[in-house]
């Protein structure tokens, strides 16, 4: 089996009892220290505000990541802003002595946010939501949804439905929290298909007997 199909298989008698988060594996993993390519139909950028917001059928791809969304703001923090005093006043005078150089290289990304009906796809597995936020600190992918639009992950015609996704793109594990409904503790809801795990396994071994030859 693959690491998500079984922890499908190793959590589902926990999918059954109450508001418990299922943690698995998962393939969703963004480097922070490759390049990110970001499409949109538009482009807003606020100096002021140190954040650049894009609209309008929003793509972004790291290698196999996907992740689309109608609207995406990415947050900016100033690279002087460090707890060394010195070293940011110092930073400041390079940057009052030469002006040419003033606002190159001076921000790096702090968060992005997304809204407007999220999705993403990393190799067999992908997942929707109603917003989320990417820490780029902390390398967290946290997907947000409610009870009537939920948070859906599947992988083939696995599927697991709760409210909030927590991903830790560098390690690739995955926390997925159930919906509160009137105040009571809610379930996450799982759907396994054997079959569909099978099929797949077999495929996987396929291809290793092709490249063992």
């Amino acid at each position: 089996m693959n690491r998500m199909t079984a922890a499908f298989v190793a959590t589902i008698a926990l999918a059954t009892t109450g508001a418990l988060a299922q943690e698995r594996s998962t393939a969703m993993k963004i480097d922070s220290k490759k390049p990110i390519q970001i499409e949109s139909n538009r482009l807003e950028v606020r100096d002021a505000d140190n954040v650049a917001i894009f609209t309008g059928n929003v793509a972004v791809q790291q290698e196999k990541t996907l992740m689309k969304s109608a609207v995406m703001k990415v947050f900016y923090k100033k690279k002087e802003e460090k707890k060394d005093g010195e070293k940011g006043a110092k930073k400041k005078k390079e940057g009052d002595a030469e002006s040419t150089d003033k606002g190159q290289g001076a921000a790096d990304i702090d968060r992005l946010e997304v809204s407007g009906t999220v999705y993403v796809k990393s190799e067999t597995q992908e997942a929707t939501g109603d917003n989320g936020v990417y820490d780029m600190n902390t390398e967290t992918l946290v997907l947000n949804g409610f009870p009537h639009k939920p948070v859906v992950l599947t992988e083939g015609k696995n599927v697991i439905i709760g409210c909030r996704l927590t991903v830790n793109t560098k390690t690739g594990l995955a926390n997925l929290a159930p919906c509160a409904q009137n105040g009571q503790p809610g379930r996450v809801k799982m759907l396994l298909t054997p079959g569909d795990a099978q099929k797949k396994d077999g495929a996987g071994e396929k291809k290793k007997k092709k490249k063992a030859e």
